[in-house]
């Protein structure tokens, strides 16, 4: 009955905000306006899990009925209501996501590791945090190829940056069963059925399901978080995604911080005490959502 209730409640949201879509922002842009600081800084959490889905509009995943268990999330999280992939195809808002640029890349095309880049799992590392990237459908850890059935590196922007070690690069099988032993920031990333890119809605939200419910419960517990999001929307003109954010100290709730891909990386980067990445630091990161603010 509540995951029904918690449709009921999305279906009203994808009403309200249907035309509400604003205008995607440059896809590479030059400048972006200076962050607004948030009134306090938001506790730590003792880990975060970051879940990336595929090619979904804001106005077509909120109230799907092919997607009940995500929209159950609705009225759990704090729903980031003008969020905005920063440019199409897939792969640069991985990078963006991940490391506060693009790096210059326009497709999907397999690339070459980058020397030195800093990044989001450079950057925790460093500090003596932890990172580790979690692939549905990696070979093996620190598989470098470009795709491997439904494996496609262009979801995997880690693999990309050579001061992120192969270690970092894990298939989903390893992610450990013992939430408490994830590393402090990890993503998990769908193979290329469960993220929605081949398979459609339905099939990503039994994965989700199944796979992210059990984490919820314990990080409520936990002091940790989960963060799902999407790399972009159906090529739409307004590249409105749908991230919400779950878990210990979140207020359920639809927030309208106008917040892209660059944001959350700033907000990943600023619980942990990081120096913003590219872009993010001219990114406001997300406040407001409870976490202590």
């Amino acid at each position: 009955m509540r995951r029904y209730l918690a449709l009921f409640a999305g279906l009203a949201l994808a009403a309200s905000l249907g035309a509400a879509s604003n205008a995607a922002p440059a896809k590479h842009p030059a400048a972006r306006p200076p962050a607004t600081a948030a009134t306090t800084v938001p506790q730590r959490p003792a880990h975060v899990l970051v879940v990336m889905f595929e090619n979904k509009a804001f106005e077509h995943e909120v109230g799907d009925p092919h997607a009940p268990y995500i929209n159950s999330l609705l009225a759990r999280s704090a729903v980031l209501t003008r969020s905005y992939a920063v440019t199409h195809p897939s792969q640069p808002n991985y990078l963006a996501l991940f490391s506060g640029s693009t790096q210059g890349v326009t497709s999907d095309r397999c690339l070459k590791r980058m020397h030195g880049v800093p990044n989001l799992g450079s950057e925790l590392i460093a500090a003596g945090l932890s990172f580790t990237g979690y692939s549905e459908g990696l070979p093996h850890a620190g598989y470098r190829g470009c795709t491997a059935g439904r494996y496609a590196a262009k979801h995997n922007p880690w693999v990309h940056f050579d001061n992120v070690p192969d270690a970092s690069n894990q298939p989903y099988e390893a992610l450990p069963a013992d939430y408490s032993q994830l590393p402090t920031v990890a993503f998990a990333i769908p193979d290329l059925c469960n993220d929605m890119h081949d398979c459609g809605t339905a099939a990503g939200d039994r994965w989700a399901e199944a796979n992210l419910e059990p984490y919820l419960q314990w990080a409520q517990r936990n002091n940790s978080l989960l963060l799902v999001t999407y790399d972009e929307d159906d090529h739409s003109a307004g590249n409105h995604i749908l991230t919400v954010i779950a878990g210990a100290g979140v207020v359920p709730g639809h927030y309208d911080q106008r917040i892209d891909h660059y944001g959350v990386l700033r907000t990943l980067e600023d619980w942990y005490g990081l120096a913003p990445t590219g872009y993010a630091a001219q990114a406001a990161p997300i406040s407001g959502i409870g976490l202590g603010s």
